[in-house]
């Protein structure tokens, strides 16, 4: 297989977000492809038919999925494994198969120890929305985002630069990385952060007042901070039980924190308590641009754009012509739960509305983060 993507037969199964903003990716770079897709819900396919933004689609694996070059599995992680299962041994030797997981060790486990393994490379993009389906999908969704891949034994090193390559030409900044690795990241940074959110949700709906005050109140950096746990329920089950481990030490760390933190509170440790913010703010600050309080309201738009020059001026020039204060302006890397590659931070909420049905009527695609 040679990295001429424009002649390779791609397959996509599951046309959600993920998967439909890669044929999108995949078409927007390369032109007209030969994409397949399968998935389950007859009404995404025929609309990307409609688009003509894929070849064919199926509610099936068939003849076209087994002679594909390249195969992506958008699916959730439970049933990555049973795709895996159905595609081992029936496609062709040189075919790659990649998913787009939020956790690589157990697939990886799982094909490594498969006789004669397929060519599995595990995939990752750190990019997304809170918004589902093939509709909310956009061929820029991978710009300037981070896109972890894990190999797996059987990869092979031209396989690996191949799709290293193809995610630097849909707009990724790939990143190889062991599985293991992965997931023991993916829990300190992701997984672990919405179990957090979700239970500070739990925790106010259970000590609430009967007339519900503080559900009245929790807005701004409590709606901030929590805002993840606004995320499919369904989805998040998945993704914790297939990293149950790294989860579980990550929160038994946590919980650590908290009662070291509770033992400063009992014997007023101001000393301490002192620390404990600031080392937090410290390292914080160090791998983010964006300086703010923890629970300081944030007031800021997503753009979904293409990564090209002048693109920052222009939206800048809509809205410094309209007298709308920008207080920064930001390239976001690691977007799993939200969508647009551009995040710009705004001085209130009226300069929000505004800058949305400002860039909005001016053709971007512009969302309230």
């Amino acid at each position: 297989m040679d990295m001429e993507f424009g002649k390779l037969k791609y397959t996509i199964i599951g046309l959600g977000l993920i998967g439909g903003s890669i044929v999108k990716a995949l078409n927007y770079r390369f032109g007209k492809l030969d994409i397949s897709v399968v998935d389950k819900n007859p009404d995404s396919i025929n609309t990307a038919l409609k688009e003509g933004s894929i070849t064919r689609g199926f509610t099936y694996i068939n003849e076209y999925v087994l002679d594909s070059d390249l195969i992506f599995l958008c699916t959730p992680v439970k049933h990555t494994i049973e795709y895996i299962e159905k595609l081992h041994k029936n496609t062709k030797s040189s075919t790659i198969i990649t998913d787009v997981g939020s956790t690589k060790e157990e697939v990886i486990h799982y094909v490594n120890n498969l006789p004669e393994p397929p060519c599995f490379i595990g995939g990752h993009p750190m990019a997304g929305s809170e918004k589902t389906g093939y509709n909310y999908s956009s061929p820029h969704l991978f710009e300037n985002a981070y896109y972890i891949l894990t190999p797996s034994k059987n990869s092979g090193e031209y396989s690996v630069e191949l799709m290293k390559k193809l995610v630097s030409e849909i707009g990724g900044i790939p990143i190889v990385m062991d599985s293991s690795v992965h997931d023991k990241a993916a829990a300190g940074i992701s997984h672990v952060p919405h179990v957090i959110a979700s239970a500070l949700v739990n925790m106010v709906k259970r000590i609430d007042f009967p007339d519900g005050k503080m559900r009245m109140l929790a807005a701004g950096g409590f709606k901030d901070i929590t805002r993840i746990a606004s995320s499919n329920p369904d989805l998040w089950q998945n993704i914790v039980m297939s990293n149950k481990h790294y989860i579980k030490d990550i929160l038994m760390t946590f919980i650590e924190e908290l009662t070291e933190f509770v033992k400063y509170l009992e014997f007023s440790n101001s000393e301490e308590i002192l620390n404990f913010f600031t080392t937090a703010k410290n390292f914080r600050d160090s791998f983010d641009v964006m300086r703010r309080g923890f629970i300081t309201p944030v007031y800021e738009i997503t753009i979904d754009v293409a990564d090209r020059p002048g693109i920052i001026g222009e939206i800048a020039t809509i809205l410094g012509n309209n007298n709308i204060n920008i207080k920064n302006i930001n390239v976001s890397h690691s977007r799993e739960f939200e969508q647009g590659c551009i995040i710009i931070s705004l001085p209130d909420s009226e300069s929000v509305e505004l800058s949305l049905k400002l860039l909005n009527s001016s053709g971007y695609k512009a969302y309230k983060r």
